[in-house]
């Protein structure tokens, strides 16, 4: 048994892929995928604001796509939104503060589809959240889970339509999150009835630490496949 840290890479089939938008651009991501197995959900990952850093490879975002595959049968996909770049390159275009990302959002959700990649949750953070509750509610997306949701950009609106989806919508709420703390966040999240939100004790905006990060993956994991919950903390190679 091998002790899963914070530089772990588990066994998956890992694909990069190119993906175009309605708009004429090119965006460039990855697909991991379990190594011998079907996957039986699919994370498509909406990364923090990329004038901020945020990228497909934010570190939470990394890491799920390191682990929950061979832990926990997932598919998980990244991708750079438009005019970000990345260890696997630069997606084509220049950002567009959240309106124009519509169609990165679209076409990710498309790509996954056309893949006939099964379940397809949303997995926003910060920035991506917004991206998430403003572009996300498509037929095709079974739910949200978002990760410090900052609530600058989506409307009040936005949040009444997840509420009338009757879609799940989880909130990871830190406790010392920069932009929304986890009591204002239920008062706004209260507009999605089915809507869960969980504070998050000790945590910061950006998760940093290994035990922010197992915790963030196994809410992940205890709503979208609870059958592989909680997460191991080994791995046994012949797994």
């Amino acid at each position: 048994m091998t002790e899963i840290t914070a530089g772990t890479i588990l066994p998956a089939r890992r694909e990069p892929i190119t993906m175009q938008t309605s708009d004429g651009l090119t965006l460039v991501g990855e697909l991991a995928l379990p190594a011998a197995r079907a996957p039986v959900v699919t994370l498509i990952c909406l990364h923090p604001l990329p004038t901020q850093g945020g990228m497909m490879d934010s570190h939470v975002l990394r890491k799920a796509s390191y682990r929950l595959p061979a832990l926990a049968d997932l598919a998980v996909f990244r991708f750079n939104t438009r005019g970000t770049s990345s260890q696997r390159g630069t997606s084509g275009g220049q950002f567009g503060n959240g309106e124009a990302e519509r169609h990165d959002v679209a076409a990710a959700i498309g790509y996954c589809a056309d893949r006939d990649l099964p379940r397809l949750w949303l997995l926003g953070w910060s920035f991506g959240t917004e991206l998430a509750l403003r572009w996300g509610l498509d037929p095709d997306i079974v739910g949200a889970i978002l990760l410090s949701p900052p609530l600058k950009r989506a409307t009040d609106a936005d949040l009444d339509a997840w509420g009338r989806s009757g879609k799940p919508v989880l909130a990871l709420v830190p406790e010392y999150d920069d932009y929304l703390r986890p009591d204002e966040a239920r008062l706004r999240f209260a507009r999605i009835p089915q809507a869960e939100v969980i504070g998050v004790p000790d945590a910061r905006h950006l998760w940093v630490g290994e035990r922010f990060v197992r915790i963030v993956l196994n809410e992940i994991v205890r709503r979208v496949n609870p059958a592989a919950w909680p997460l191991p903390t080994e791995w046994k190679e012949s797994s």
